[in-house]
């Protein structure tokens, strides 16, 4: 088959198509005949050599595809509902950039109806992501109010309108006024560009000095202290993604005060049990408003395998709204 090779540790041109043998799906898993792979930011983490791929896992970059069950367990496959020719998206722990991916039974989704193979490889890394982090770990309830940091990441855009196809108030930050915009048009109810204002100030203006309830950060460093401040009692700060760095310098005593939990998570080295349990809340929760078009997949550019390399480009330009996909 062919595959996109991570080369050397590196910049983009380091991703070369390579030949590799084709996979052979084991107990409990799937073979897919990948027409689809979704981009992601921890992709480039490890072409940089940042990201270590976990034991047992692909060397070939990529955390979800889309296409067609080509062969697998057929018991598994039976018991999770699912047979030969149907197509699927699937969270992976590595492999995705390739025609054909392994993936676990319970890793799988059906393609929602509707959506296309394309669209539906921008679903699994997000939105097993946000369900885990913003539903499951910080527990956002119908009628709270969530602080998106990154409002038009891939991880941006499944946050807002999940959490408001499920009741919440969505505050959105982003890099410009544009941006600005697009997180208003998806769905959330405010938007605060960070390059021209402070974003706990204004959340707590926002908020009637109440505070937010939760925050999805993808930043961590210098923002944590900020967090810290604009969350109301109880409030629960959940931390994905560290780029402005791994230190931070909070007021402890606000943390007493107002009760606050931090937490975080990564979810590429988590068991197939917890990433089960998470496929199947998305799949009796969630997919039925991906199917009413409630959630709606959001696609800002797709290249052909062979151009990877551009993908990246885009991906570390920070230019984008939404997601990123390959296609084979």
């Amino acid at each position: 088959m062919k595959a996109v090779e991570i080369t050397v540790y590196g910049a983009p041109d380091v991703l070369r198509i390579g030949e590799r043998p084709d996979p052979v799906a084991g107990a409990g898993e799937v073979l897919i005949r990948v027409k689809a792979s979704g981009i992601n930011r921890p992709d480039v983490l490890q072409r940089t050599g940042n990201y270590p791929v976990p034991p047992g896992a692909s060397d070939i970059p990529g955390l979800e595809v889309a296409g067609e069950i080509v062969a697998g367990d057929a018991a598994a496959m039976s018991a999770a509902g699912f047979k030969l020719g149907d197509r699927v998206c699937a969270l992976v722990a590595g492999g995705g950039y390739a025609e054909l991916c392994v993936a676990p039974v319970g890793q799988c989704l059906p393609v929602p109806a509707g959506l296309s193979d394309i669209e539906a490889a921008t679903l699994p890394e997000t939105f097993f992501t946000v369900w885990s982090n913003v539903f499951d770990r910080a527990r956002l309830q119908a009628g709270e109010t969530l602080l998106i940091q990154g409002g038009t990441s891939g991880i941006g855009v499944t946050a807002i309108q999940m959490a408001k196809a499920l009741g919440a108030t969505v505050i959105a930050t982003a890099g410009s006024d544009e941006k600005c915009a697009a997180c208003i048009a998806l769905g959330a109810d405010h938007a605060i560009n960070y390059k021209t204002a402070d974003f706990s100030v204004e959340a707590r203006k926002l908020t009637d000095g109440k505070g937010v309830n939760v925050i999805l950060d993808m930043v961590a460093g210098s923002y944590v202290s900020r967090e810290v401040e604009c969350l109301a009692e109880d409030g629960r700060l959940v931390i994905i993604a560290v780029q402005g760095g791994v230190k931070a310098e909070f007021n402890a005593g606000m943390v007493l005060r107002k009760r606050l939990t931090i937490t975080g998570s990564t979810l590429r080295p988590r068991p197939l049990t917890f990433k089960t349990a998470i496929a199947d809340a998305l799949r009796s929760k969630v997919w039925p408003l991906v199917e009413s078009g409630a959630i709606k997949p959001v696609i800002y550019k797709v290249f052909a395998a062979e151009d990877a390399a551009k993908a990246h480009t885009l991906m570390e330009s920070n230019q984008h709204v939404g997601k990123i996909v390959l296609t084979w």
